[in-house]
């Protein structure tokens, strides 16, 4: 069992998901933003997400972390490490709520996710699983350095699949 880290940058601290959490999560999946993602969702669904995303860290040895703002402790959105039986592959996923888009917060919390998940978890690639019209998620996945791999199994067949090799440097990570 693997217990969920709190990961550190120069901005953000990647923490385990609270309870106080909720009613963003369950806002952002409502929305029509969460359409790339099969969504919106109901409260019943998003629930459900909502506690896989947590419990995959005691399950799996990977899951979600909360993106927080270091500076105003303002929570920004999610990045994570999805696994499991709906997934064919290790995913790195994120999702960042409308006032954090456009600051780079995402990418610094996917960068530092996956530069964990390789050095201390081992994870020799990671894929990000991205419906063809995100086409934000798809430049992040691209400036992440991923690369499209079309042979690569998905859990749904419309969805691209963007692989990712190698270590991550361009941030500092701190594990608490």
């Amino acid at each position: 069992m693997t217990m969920s880290p709190t990961l550190t940058t120069s901005r953000l601290i990647l923490r385990p998901m609270e309870m106080g959490d909720w009613d963003s999560y369950r806002g952002f999946m409502a929305s029509d933003r969460a359409r790339y993602m099969g969504g919106p969702f109901t409260p019943a669904v998003t629930w459900g997400m909502f506690c896989a995303d947590h419990a995959q860290w005691s399950l799996l040895g990977c899951g979600a972390l909360m993106i927080v703002h270091r500076d105003s402790g303002e929570c920004l959105g999610q990045v994570g490490i999805n696994h499991g039986p709906l997934f064919p592959e290790r995913e790195l996923g994120w999702l960042v709520y409308p006032k954090a888009e456009g600051h780079g917060f995402a990418f610094e919390a996917a960068t530092a996710l996956r530069a964990w998940a390789q050095e201390t978890r081992k994870f020799e690639t990671l894929v990000s699983y991205i419906d063809p019209a995100n086409l934000r998620s798809i430049r992040l996945a691209e400036h992440l350095g991923a690369i499209l791999d079309p042979q690569a199994a998905r859990p749904d067949p419309g969805e691209l699949v963007y692989r990712h090799f190698g270590p991550a440097t361009e941030f500092a990570v701190g594990v608490r």
